[in-house]
């Protein structure tokens, strides 16, 4: 039987941008001998999809239409019992760190996690595992709090591989420690599906997402392609198509 996360990360790759609309585009191209005008359709549809999901406004529309947290609430935080660092990610095999370090969203998350924690001065949980093997996240994002910002962990969570781990194993040691809401950092696009993901485990969040969308437009490169654009879409669509997965009742 094969591999859950390995099964997601195929579909994901089938349906979301750059593949998604590129496969619509050679379906579309393929059919032009057969229906010409048909064929030429879908080669264009999938074309202008490519084409706005690489606008950064389209990504910034699409990220707040996702999730509208506001700014983290220091005065609601008074009221959690400690603060949850969830990982995004790893790089295997850096060669400038000589071994495997921690990925842009991770250390975006560390970094927010680590201002956020001296603000407030709650205990710290990290979270994340070795998805592909390697050091686990886990144990990257403790290092690095601690040596890096000077900021002391308490419960490293270095087993699970998905958001729904993360919230169940992360759910069970602040359980037995008496905690029952947390402020949680996390990148804005994934606050929707982790706060759900935790209050299915009992845990009451209080979100603190950081890299949020801005208003925009701000500029007119707003309006021009690029691969940070298609990239924000990309985390903008599976975050939205993951939470709809959820709330069918399928955990993975």
């Amino acid at each position: 039987m094969p591999d859950p996360l390995v099964v997601k990360v195929f579909l994901k790759a089938l349906v979301l941008p750059p593949f998604g609309p590129m496969l619509v585009i050679a379906v579309g191209l393929l059919l032009v001998h057969r229906t010409r005008r048909a064929g030429l359709a879908i080669a264009w549809t999938g074309l202008i999809v490519l084409f706005a999901l690489a606008l950064p406004i389209t990504a910034t529309w699409l990220l707040r239409a996702l999730d509208d947290s506001p700014p983290l609430d220091a005065a609601r935080a008074s009221t959690a019992g400690a603060i949850v660092i969830l990982g995004g990610g790893t790089r295997r095999d850096a060669p400038e760190y000589e071994g495997d370090t921690l990925g842009r969203l991770t250390l975006e998350r560390v970094r927010y996690g680590a201002w956020v924690a001296r603000k407030l001065g709650l205990p710290v949980l990290v979270s994340g595992g070795a998805t592909y093997g390697g050091d686990t996240e886990g144990s990257m994002m403790r290092r690095a709090l601690e040596t890096e910002f000077g900021v002391k962990v308490r419960w490293v969570e270095q087993r699970s591989r998905t958001t729904h781990e993360n919230a169940q194993r992360s759910a069970r040691m602040l359980l037995d420690s008496g905690i029952q809401r947390v402020v949680l950092v996390a990148h804005s696009f994934d606050i929707p599906r982790a706060r759900a993901e935790f209050a299915a485990a009992g845990i009451d969040i209080i979100p603190a997402p950081t890299g949020m969308p801005g208003d925009g437009p701000d500029t007119l490169f707003d309006f021009v392609p690029s691969v940070g654009g298609l990239q924000a879409s990309y985390y903008a669509l599976y975050e939205m198509l993951a939470l709809a997965v959820f709330r069918m009742g399928v955990r993975y």
